[in-house]
């Protein structure tokens, strides 16, 4: 018990100590941002602390180890109503492999809607339309190593697309979790998009041009094509513990906390706590992402139904989160477990 706390102590100082560094911040410079928007809507009403999480399907994204503590089979679905009229879905299930450990396959799919094309001649627009769409398809495997500590792993592809340009490139996500008390003390870890870098292709980076401008009589519209860049994808690394209290009545507390070290933005951490009066309700709140750089994000709410008959378990949840400035982000989640 003794050895457990010194750890949580450690992992709790670790997060402080994010909050003081002063890493570089590059945001918007990396391929594939969107798969770091959190699909659950329950742990978004945590703060999106979610690296302990194990007890529903869409954990995994936070942490490729929860697959292994997955108890059944299961689906979840979810969808978001993000910026500027973006649309977000995820969708996501789970399999028990026998004394395997468990299979788990994930789609996320987001969507600008049309966009008028603007140029410098016409500001008011072309009278054409383009729009942005990105897709990830996720395939994961997590097993118990022991009955307290458990690994998982998720190797993704993820598809941008720009009108006629596209880029593409795998990634794998690696997790663990480690039960420290009979209590219930979770140390959660977790590794999200180690992959390599890709760069945009197709006709929109078609081109006509003139290889000598100063010569009378020159071709002026020789067919060429132009190149990007090749970039990164969005890594990150998250480190968290977790923890739930019995109360009497049967309430539960659980509180949970994680810091954050991307690749492409200073540290940070989120924390959040969840009230369960009874095993149908559940009522939440946190902050996201403290002692970020520029940080536009912070209060998050939420609630949760849930209902069980025999093994199956079908509930309904709502996460809420502030935007200083494109307003709020709202999730819907529902899941159903057999």
């Amino acid at each position: 018990m003794r050895r457990a706390w010194a750890v949580a102590l450690i992992a709790l100082a670790l997060a402080a100590g994010a909050g003081r560094a002063h890493a570089q911040s590059k945001t918007g410079t990396a391929l594939g941002e969107f798969t770091l928007i959190e699909p659950s809507a329950r742990i978004t009403g945590l703060g999106n602390a979610g690296v302990t999480f194990d007890d529903e399907i869409e954990a995994a994204f936070y942490n490729a180890a929860a697959i292994g503590r997955f108890k059944g089979a299961g689906v979840a679905f979810t969808h978001a109503l993000w910026f500027s009229g973006i649309s977000y879905d995820y969708a996501a299930g789970a399999i028990p492999l026998g004394g395997w450990g468990n299979g788990y396959a994930s789609v996320t799919a987001l969507h600008s809607g049309d966009i008028m094309v603007r140029t410098v001649d016409q500001p008011d627009g072309t009278g054409e339309t383009f729009s942005v769409s990105d897709v990830a398809l996720g395939l994961g495997y997590g097993r118990a190593i022991t009955t307290r500590f458990t690994m998982g792993l998720q190797l993704n592809y993820l598809q941008e697309t720009i009108w006629h340009s596209t880029a593409s490139t795998v990634t794998l996500n690696v997790g663990t979790l480690y039960r420290a008390t009979a209590s219930g003390l979770e140390l959660g870890s977790s590794l999200t998009n180690f992959g390599t870098r890709a760069r945009f292709d197709g006709r929109d980076l078609s081109i006509f041009f003139n290889q000598n401008p100063t010569l009378n009589g020159d071709n002026n519209a020789l067919p060429g094509e132009t190149t990007t860049d090749r970039f990164e994808v969005p890594l990150l690394f998250r480190v968290g513990l977790g923890m739930p209290y019995r109360l009497p009545g049967g309430q539960v507390l659980r509180w949970a906390v994680d810091a954050f070290h991307p690749s492409d933005n200073s540290e940070s951490v989120s924390f959040g706590a969840e009230w369960q009066p009874a095993e149908a309700l559940a009522l939440r709140a946190g902050w996201q992402n403290l002692f970020q750089k520029d940080n536009e994000l912070g209060l998050t709410l939420g609630a949760g139904f849930q209902t069980r008959v025999r093994d199956q378990r079908l509930r309904l949840d709502y996460g809420w989160a502030a935007h200083r400035s494109l307003g709020s982000t709202h999730r819907f989640s529902l899941g159903y477990q057999f």
